[in-house]
């Protein structure tokens, strides 16, 4: 309505070049406005943990009310005061607030040529822009630039001026996104690339499997129609070998459903997210990104405990609450350590991403009453549902020795390689993910990243397929660590990435950021490798499955 209040909410101060290193905006000695009563704000579990630090103003802005310069408040610039400014400038230091949920970024002040003097911005002029009764723009000038100098007195001032516009409601987030940058030929050109990839791998896939399956059952059949005596002489080797050891349980199956359980939840959450993200906009709203993330995690929990424990289950587990605790902590402990630790960090450089106590509690309360119990029903239905071993082939009793194999057979070659395809394929979407996170980009192309999901699952799935037909073929029954570890490892050449990244495309700078940076992209990279590791053995599982139910065994 005309007249009625217009909150202008302060919220960070910080480094241009740290975007996670923010402060509260009067950390710095500047002054409030008069007015003191105001209408309530209430922050939310996204906001909290993203270090949203909403102060007010004290500036008085009533709708559709013009305001002409006029002081609100001024500053008794002591040495201190004037030796805080001076570090702010120094550091490019830089705000923002907001104005009915729009953000507005404003710089603190700037130093002259030599660096000898430094002057600090008291003036804002704001222009808001109106359509009807909804505010759809506002632009922050910055003017009255003054020299700072110790015991004197500065004057903060501001205007407001209200314009009509035509800009929609529902359009007014436009004037923030970049398109040039997102919907760039690059972008486009780097999934048409990877798509080929993918119609070439799986062609490849195909055509290997097809021809030399078929040759392996026509050998196979062959080798059934001869009598005894031809086939004592006749040479026996390849895949059809190791048929008595290859459902052989996976050594440690604890901790190998644990994880087979967490990757398919972290592609659940990846595919929930992104749809979500494609329906609504929700860079729209702080935090909201973060909200969403952690409800639909909490939400899937009982995918993680029907895959999890309907696999350990299958490989004869007998302590399946040890093995759904380990699987229902495992990512929130990952997760909650990391931030733990920076957490300190934070809370020694009096930052804003410090979490308050209330929030650490509010998270520890999810795991404990939402994942766990919703996690102990998908481990019942999953052991019930899905939990008889149910394989093609006997298991012997006694595991067939492994013989000696060329050095690029070994499961250990195989893992390293087996990452290099799908970090290929994502890698061009990483840049653009890890720069709207870590630089001042709001990513809002999420058909991008649902395309980029598929084509990773697609690439995964055959490399680790070929992977494992190698391995068989090699005699080696010790596949299901091999094709996890084989597509996990696509998480170490992301982490190598983001150390490229960080030297050559940022500016970071200081212990906060940079542990804050490599602490939680190695929490992504981690998480990549586990659902990345899932997705490949589930995958690789349904071929092992199938190829030898084809054979006849005696």
């Amino acid at each position: 309505q005309d007249k009625e209040e217009v909150v202008l909410w302060m919220n960070t101060v910080g480094p241009y070049h740290n975007r996670q290193e923010t402060y509260k905006y009067f950390s710095l000695p500047f002054c409030v406005g008069s007015k003191k009563s105001i209408s309530h704000y209430h922050e939310t579990l996204g906001e909290a943990l993203q270090g949203v630090e909403l102060e007010f103003s004290g500036l008085d802005i009533k709708f559709k009310d013009d305001v002409m310069p006029a002081t609100y408040c001024e500053i008794d610039l002591d040495k201190e005061k004037r030796d805080a400014f001076v570090y702010a400038i120094k550091n490019h230091y830089w705000y923002q607030m907001y104005i009915d949920d729009l953000p507005i970024w404003g710089i603190v002040g700037e130093a002259d040529e030599n660096g000898e003097d430094y002057y600090l911005w008291t003036y804002k002029k704001l222009e808001i822009g109106f359509n009807g009764n909804r505010i759809v723009d506002v632009n922050l000038t910055s003017e009255g630039k003054v020299k700072l100098v110790p015991n004197t007195k500065i004057q903060m001032s501001y205007s407001v001026k209200w314009k009509k516009s035509d800009v929609k409601f529902e359009d007014r987030f436009d004037k923030y996104l970049d398109p040039s940058f997102f919907q760039h030929r690059i972008h486009w050109f780097s999934i048409f690339n990877s798509f080929m990839m993918v119609i070439f791998l799986v062609g490849l896939v195909s055509m290997i499997l097809m021809r030399t399956l078929r040759k392996d059952y026509a050998r196979y059949s062959k080798e059934e129609e001869m009598d005894d005596m031809d086939r004592d002489l006749g040479d026996e080797y390849g895949w059809k070998q190791v048929h008595g050891d290859v459902f052989r349980p996976s050594s440690h199956p604890l901790i190998f459903s644990s994880l087979i359980g967490s990757g398919c939840q972290i592609f659940a959450v990846s595919l929930i997210v992104i749809i979500v993200a494609m329906i609504e906009d929700l860079y729209t709203e702080r935090g909201s990104m973060l909200s969403t993330a952690i409800f639909v995690y909490a939400a899937t929990s009982p995918v993680n405990g029907y895959f999890g424990g309907s696999l350990y289950a299958r490989q004869g587990g007998r302590r399946w609450i040890k093995q759904m605790f380990i699987g229902a902590f495992l990512i929130p402990a990952m997760v909650c350590g990391t931030a733990f630790f920076i957490n300190f960090i934070a809370i020694y450089y009096h930052a804003s991403r410090a979490i308050p106590f209330g929030t650490m509690v509010a998270v520890c309360c999810i795991c404990f009453f939402v994942i766990l119990p919703l996690n102990l029903v998908g481990t019942i239905l999953g052991r019930n549902l899905s939990g008889q071993p149910n394989f093609p082939c006997r298991v012997n009793a006694v595991p067939r020795p492994i013989p000696e194999k060329k050095w690029f057979m070994e499961p250990a070659v195989i893992v390293c390689l087996g990452g290099i395809l799908p970090f290929g394929s994502i890698f061009i979407e990483m840049y653009f993910i890890f720069t709207s996170f870590w630089a001042y980009k709001i990513y809002y192309v999420y058909g991008f990243m649902m395309l980029v999901l598929v084509i990773l699952c697609i690439v995964t799935v055959c490399v680790t397929i070929v992977c494992t037909y190698f391995l068989l073929n090699a005699e080696d029954y010790r596949w299901q660590w091999t094709s996890f570890l084989s597509a996990a490892s696509t998480a170490i050449y992301v982490y190598m990435y983001s150390f490229y990244y960080y030297f050559f495309k940022t500016k970071m700078y200081g212990l906060f950021q940079t542990s804050f940076y490599f602490g939680y992209m190695a929490v992504f990279s981690t998480a990549l490798g586990i659902m990345c590791g899932a997705i490949g053995y589930m995958g690789t599982s349904a071929f092992v499955r199938k190829i030898y139910t084809n054979v006849k065994i005696d």
